[in-house]
């Protein structure tokens, strides 16, 4: 074990080698002696020293071996070694045991106090190895679990007092006839705590990852809950199918729907607040063979970028965006499918055109962020205001611009393209694969192409790859078949990620725009009048200088921003 100086040691070694400055290591021990602290864990978390040099270096100097908790299977037999609030207390990760010494992973082996402590605790020697804080963190949710299991064995242990009627203790899976039926008893269950508790743990650790989506989803056996993190679904803490009542009752309640209704789809819409900040929740109910599903899309404003500039779109594509914009009429389509970031965009477009003298309108299912300065009208098709009831409401009120949400109807498509030709700037989003398609989706609402030709001034398609991991990114050389499907540019600095706790796992977190933009030149409205194909408009666009999406991403790939699976799923060649 390293001596009492060992810290001195440590900071030695780091000036040696010029990991460390005497400014910073003042600093740090300013941070130090205010608020007390282990020094190698205030030198990783004011960044003075990066994790992983402060780890390789420890490792060097006091001959304990490092690990990558990352890339290791952990035995979750060893948690009945180390007791999970020892672990979480202490940040140590159990990793094996030999007859008597157990190995455990720490952030800071100098630790020696809580190495006594642990050796009290546990009656076995131990034998530490180093990791990085993060690796350390990430490994001990994998092992232990996260927020929702806290809450869950919080539960199970003081169910029966938080819990008077009995209704959320831990039924068996075949035990279906124990689910309230009755009004009374779904308001008094959605009212008790260990339910309250619960969801509330469900909704935080959606904000926490940074999801836009959670799934409730129920199963004979179990209870799934799904994050939608970076646009790709991944599984939360498992939960057994008894909590399912309890838990889509409360987001009923908390959402004013109709708690008693459970065969008919349900939408509302709930505010909930985590840490300092509130955050929209936008909730559907579904009915499913084993229960009710519920789709939570989490509208969280501080993750919301509205600014045009930071979208991380190309500075072609955004300047020809921005030209559109400035024209006094017309329409500007964005295309993509759900989750690809259109409705953030058409906001960015309303703050960017937003002025005291414009009057501008949105009609929007539901209004997902609130944009101050600008009238939005959320759609009632109960009550028969519909997108394009609003719309004509709306073109009596003298409006500048014009936000549609989504034009998803004939009637709303006819509305919306008269408006562009009488004076307004309309903006609306499209369900096709490319920006060219919106032409076809038009047609196929019985819009006249003559009319598409003289009212659309930009047509958009848009996507959103992930990114690859900045922490874990290593330089890749693509097999040439890859390089002959993507036509890739043979100059190009290609990454990939190999996976660690920041991305957990995955080689990517993160997500950039993708942006195709298509301005209808003369040309090109002469070939929308006589009716041309996607295919011809595609191609006649390429042609005259304005890149697909596939272009856009390969240019990103070859700069290393996007690994090239996310080319493959995110865009379609159109040679493919």
């Amino acid at each position: 074990m390293p001596s009492a100086t060992a810290h001195e040691r440590l900071v030695e070694t780091l000036i040696g080698q010029k990991l460390l400055t005497a400014a910073d290591l003042e600093r740090a021990l300013a941070v130090q002696k205010e608020r007390g602290g282990s020094l190698s864990q205030i030198l990783s978390d004011l960044k003075v020293v990066e994790p992983k040099t402060l780890a390789a270096t420890m490792s060097r100097t006091f001959r304990i071996p490092a690990v990558h908790l990352s890339k290791m299977e952990l035995d979750p037999e060893l948690t009945k070694l180390l007791p999970r609030k020892l672990a979480f207390h202490y940040q140590m990760v159990p990793v094996s045991r030999m007859g008597q010494q157990l190995t455990v992973a720490m952030a800071d082996p100098l630790n020696v106090l809580a190495m006594d402590h642990l050796a009290q605790a546990t009656g076995l020697v131990l034998s530490p190895l180093i990791a990085t804080q993060e690796e350390i963190q990430e490994a001990l949710r994998r092992l232990y679990g996260g927020v929702i299991v806290d809450t869950l064995n919080e539960l199970t242990q003081h169910g029966a007092a938080a819990a008077p009627s009995g209704t959320i203790e831990l039924l068996s899976s075949d035990d279906r006839a124990a689910k309230p039926d009755r009004v009374e008893d779904l308001v008094r269950l959605t009212e008790e705590a260990p339910v309250v508790k619960l969801t509330n743990a469900i909704l935080a650790q959606g904000v926490m990852l940074k999801a836009s989506d959670i799934l409730v989803e129920p199963f004979e056996k179990r209870l799934r809950i799904r994050y939608r993190v970076d646009g790709t679904f991944r599984e939360g803490d498992p939960l057994p199918a008894a909590m399912h009542t309890g838990v889509i009752s409360r987001v009923k309640v908390m959402s004013n729907l109709n708690i008693a209704e459970h065969r008919l789809p349900q939408d509302g819409r709930v505010k909930f607040s985590v840490g300092d900040r509130d955050v929209d929740f936008r909730v559907s109910i579904m009915p499913s063979y084993y229960g009710e599903k519920a789709c939570l899309r989490i509208l969280d404003r501080a993750q919301a970028m509205l600014e045009l500039d930071r979208l991380g779109f190309d500075p072609e594509p955004l300047a020809a965006l921005k030209e559109a914009m400035g024209h006094p009429h017309g329409m500007v389509l964005i295309t993509g499918p759900t989750g690809s970031g259109k409705t953030t965009t058409l906001y960015s477009l309303l703050r960017l055109v937003d002025r005291p003298e414009r009057n501008l309108t949105t009609v929007e299912d539901p209004v997902e962020y609130d944009l101050p300065g600008v009238n939005q009208i959320a759609i009632r098709p109960d009550i028969g205001l519909t997108f394009a009831a609003a719309l004509r409401s709306i073109l009596r009120q003298d409006p500048n611009i014009i936000m549609v949400g989504e034009i998803r109807d004939e009637e709303t498509a006819d509305i919306a393209v008269k408006a562009a030709l009488t004076g307004h700037l309309v903006l609306s989003t499209l369900h096709t694969n490319d920006a060219a398609g919106a032409v076809a989706r038009l047609i196929n609402m019985k819009v006249e192409p003559y009319l598409i030709a003289s009212s659309v001034l930009l047509l958009g398609a848009q996507r959103l790859p992930r990114r690859v991991c900045p922490r874990c990114k290593t330089s890749w050389v693509p097999p040439k078949e890859l390089i002959e499907r993507f036509a890739l540019p043979s100059k190009g600095t290609y990454l990939r990620g190999a996976g660690c706790p920041a991305c957990r796992g995955t080689g990517m977190v993160g997500r950039v725009g993708l942006l195709e933009t298509v301005p209808l030149t003369p040309s090109l409205r002469q070939m929308v009048s006589a009716g041309a194909s996607s295919v011809a408009l595609r191609e006649a666009a390429r042609a005259a200088g304005f890149p697909s999406l596939r272009d856009h991403a390969v240019a990103k790939a070859a700069a290393g921003l996007i690994p090239l699976e996310e080319v493959a799923r995110t865009t379609v060649g159109y040679q493919e």
